[in-house]
């Protein structure tokens, strides 16, 4: 965070991933040997160093969210680096730690503890972004707001826009375009992958991309995955294996995870890097 702070200037950045500031979010995540609490205490004290070390306003996100309203990342990130300014003078929005000030080099820093966040891409044969943006809207847990015949935001009694809710559980989801390889892909985070794993949201993109007349030709695992959210693909594409390489083998094959670049078990699956 202190390297990011002397090296991004966030007066100069443009990107299409939602982002708040210079070091977006730092989660900490129980693996092994640790607790959720042990988490959400050095969600604590990491905030308050950058807070007081660093002069970067920090908010509490998850498990270490000291309101509600705060749980969400998508919440707390809402209007962005952008709107970062307005946000601070909000009291509503005064950070957990730090300053209230607003810091245009590095704005604003998300820590907080959760459950293990799986980022998988589905990627299509298509390089429309509009296609991925309406897969995106039809799986993801929080939907898409709900629209009258003119095309106004649908409100409920209380002013609010009503949504339509996603086909999935603890997904998050939305419409990128890879220029590198020019295909558009659902971007997606996998939550919890115990209610949503990568292989079933891989076939819900399948499916709906089938009604779009688009085919899906791999996908791709950003980061590292938990094994068990690997041999689960395995088993729901080949029930009778049992073998844990024999496993990994047809979930890299199902899913196309070497469709991009090579998908290598030992780099990509955490128990194997502990």
């Amino acid at each position: 965070t202190k390297k990011a702070a002397e090296l991004i200037d966030m007066t100069q950045h443009k990107g299409e991933h939602p982002r708040i500031g210079a070091t977006d979010v730092v989660p900490f995540v129980p693996l092994q040997g640790v607790t959720m609490q042990d988490c959400v205490k050095l969600a604590h004290e990491f905030g308050k160093k950058v807070g007081d070390e660093l002069h970067i306003p920090v908010y509490l996100y998850e498990e270490a969210a000291t309101k509600p309203e705060r749980k969400n990342l998508s919440t707390v990130r809402k209007g962005e680096y952008e709107g970062l300014d307005d946000k601070l003078k909000d009291p509503h929005w005064k950070p957990d730690y730090g300053p209230t000030e607003f810091n245009a080099k590095s704005g604003a820093t998300v820590t907080g503890a959760r459950v293990f966040l799986i980022a998988y891409n589905v990627n299509l044969k298509t390089g429309d972004k509009k296609i991925a943006d309406e897969i995106a809207f039809r799986i993801r847990e929080s939907g898409r707001v709900k629209k009258d015949a003119n095309g106004n935001p649908v409100l409920d009694a209380s002013g609010k826009k009503v949504s339509i809710p996603g086909s999935l559980k603890a997904v998050k989801a939305m419409g990128v375009l890879l220029e590198a390889h020019n295909i558009a892909q659902v971007s997606i985070n996998l939550t919890n992958f115990n209610v949503t794993p990568p292989h079933v949201a891989f076939e819900e993109v399948k499916n709906e991309a089938a009604t779009l007349g688009v085919e899906v030709t791999g996908s791709e695992l950003v980061g590292l995955s938990p094994l068990e959210a690997m041999l689960m693909a395995g088993r729901f594409y080949s029930p009778n294996t049992t073998g844990e390489k024999e496993l990994l083998s047809v979930a890299e094959e199902k899913l196309g995870l070497s469709q991009l670049d090579k998908f290598d078990p030992q780099k990509k699956i955490i128990e194997y890097q502990l």
